[in-house]
């Protein structure tokens, strides 16, 4: 039985590019993130793979995303939930700020706190901590039955809620998780043992 299980963070946004906080903001692609999305279904197309069930945020960026890589792959009909569990870590009042001007106004410090600590939450926001604890319950209870019953699945969504995803199945901690950095566009390509700890993991890279 093929366990497979594919994590995609949503190409670059347009306010990825003006290097805004975004969070549950919802701005579409950007010309670049729609190619990364359209580069991404090829990658995965050139290793034969495709899908039974797909989920994704309540989020623009990461629905057009899976959009454009079901449409690549010539299989726009795989059915798809989409549910705000899977959204971007919520930023509270840095949502929509400038990140350099919110360290001028909270200083370098505070932002970098709010932004790399695990527990730490911004104003009026979640820390990545209160991020996993709404992602993994999810993940447990619809995700993962679907890959252990041999449904290939891909998972489209955002830098933080991905992270709490490859938190458990990368075996990371809250110490080294804060740090991991997940390209935009980039597919992560698991293959999962019947007792749902990893057997494989491919980071495929775009052309």
């Amino acid at each position: 039985m093929d366990r497979l299980l594919v994590l995609v963070r949503h190409g670059q946004s347009d306010w990825n590019l003006k290097n805004l906080f975004t969070g549950w903001k919802d701005p579409d692609l950007t010309e670049k993130g729609v190619a990364e999305a359209q580069a991404a279904g090829r990658a995965l197309k050139e290793r034969g793979l495709t899908f039974d069930i797909a989920f994704t945020s309540a989020l623009t960026r990461a629905q057009h995303t899976l959009k454009l890589i079901l449409d690549g792959l010539g299989t726009p009909d795989v059915p798809t939930t989409r549910d705000l569990a899977l959204n971007e870590r919520d930023y509270g009042d840095l949502s929509g700020l400038n990140k350099d001007d919110a360290r001028q106004k909270w200083g370098e410090e505070q932002v970098h706190v709010w932004r790399r600590s695990y527990d730490v939450s911004p104003p009026g926001g979640e820390s990545l901590k209160d991020t996993v604890a709404r992602v993994l319950p999810y993940y447990c209870q619809h995700i993962l039955p679907a890959v252990l019953d041999g449904r290939k699945t891909i998972v489209a969504a955002h830098g933080n809620s991905l992270r709490a995803l490859v938190m458990v199945l990368d075996g990371l901690t809250p110490e080294t998780i804060p740090s991991m950095e997940l390209d935009t566009g980039i597919p992560l390509v698991y293959r999962l043992r019947a007792n749902s700890t990893v057997e494989s993991k491919e980071v495929l890279s775009l052309r």
